[in-house]
């Protein structure tokens, strides 16, 4: 049960900071100019990517480990929605992440604020995701204990 409970913990704090950054972090940068939101932008994605793409990784492998141990499918089907993060993002996302990281700050306006705003519906659906995830271990960790 260790590794469905720190699976959970994987998936939650994932959801959570995926929660944050699609309720909290990209409407307060939705409201500044054009420039500044595109320079608060890169920053803050290269360090969120990092930790989400770790938490996906980790989430995915604590929740086979515990389908293995257990045999309930429910791990199973939460760690892979965890780490359907992966092919999403690079799929749907990347190429908008791309297009940002392309513009200087110089050259923020129309385009990168279109960009910014496509960015943000298409990371709900990562919330999405690691909402689903948790959904899954903590069914599959009441169905257990």
């Amino acid at each position: 049960m260790v590794f469905g409970v720190l699976a959970l913990t994987a998936a939650a704090i994932f959801a959570g900071a995926a929660f944050y950054v699609s309720f909290v972090e990209h409407p307060a940068r939705s409201a500044l100019d054009d420039r500044a939101q595109l320079i608060q932008w890169k920053p803050s994605y290269a360090r969120g990517a990092q930790m989400q793409a770790s938490l996906a990784l980790i989430g995915f492998g604590l929740g086979l480990a515990a389908w293995w141990r257990t045999g309930d499918e429910l791990w199973a089907a939460g760690a892979f929605v965890l780490v359907a993060n992966w092919p999403y993002t690079m799929l749907m996302i990347m190429p908008t992440n791309n297009r940002l990281k392309a513009i200087s700050p110089d050259e923020a306006g129309v385009e990168s604020r279109a960009l910014l705003e496509r960015w943000g519906r298409l990371h709900l659906r990562r919330t999405m995701l690691g909402l689903g995830s948790t959904a899954f271990f903590l069914w599959a960790a009441i169905a257990t204990a």
